[in-house]
């Protein structure tokens, strides 16, 4: 129950320095009748209202996993940082294979599968960001695209 209070207080400090930012936002003469301080005070209001409530009816004290589980976690993280610096230098299709195919392999430890699943992610997402989404995805690094 206390990591929910300390939770709940935490997050509805956080809102209410959001809502005071949101009030901060300058309006120029052509706006919507709403204006663009509503929607971010509306968003603060809510984490308010929600972290209000998990101060005074907290669940039940969580059962923490094993440390061993942070330690995937955190190797999780580090797997996706290092993706999103290669995908710049690597293309989309490579970092994309190995990332995914390392966290498939996290969750269920089979190579052949999650070698499998990192290549028909890869190039599915490239295929539906490519050409369903229309963005500017390089699919290799420029050096091998002569």
């Amino acid at each position: 129950m206390a990591s929910d209070r300390i939770f709940g207080l935490v997050m509805a400090v956080v809102a209410l320095a959001y809502i005071a930012s949101a009030t901060q936002i300058q309006t120029s003469f052509l706006t919507d009748p709403v204006g663009p301080k509503t929607f971010p005070i509306i968003i603060g209001s809510v984490c308010a209202l929600s972290a209000i409530f998990m101060v005074f009816k907290p669940d039940p004290e969580p059962d923490w996993p094993v440390f061993r589980t942070f330690g995937a976690l955190f190797f999780a993280v580090i797997v996706l940082v290092a993706y999103a610096y290669a995908l710049k230098p690597l293309g989309f299709l490579l970092p994309t294979a190995l990332a995914a195919g390392v966290l498939s392999y996290q969750i269920s430890p089979k190579a052949k599968t999650a070698v499998l699943s990192g290549i028909g992610l890869s190039v599915g997402l490239f295929l539906l960001f490519k050409y369903a989404l229309d963005l500017g995805l390089v699919p290799f690094p420029k050096s091998w695209m002569v």
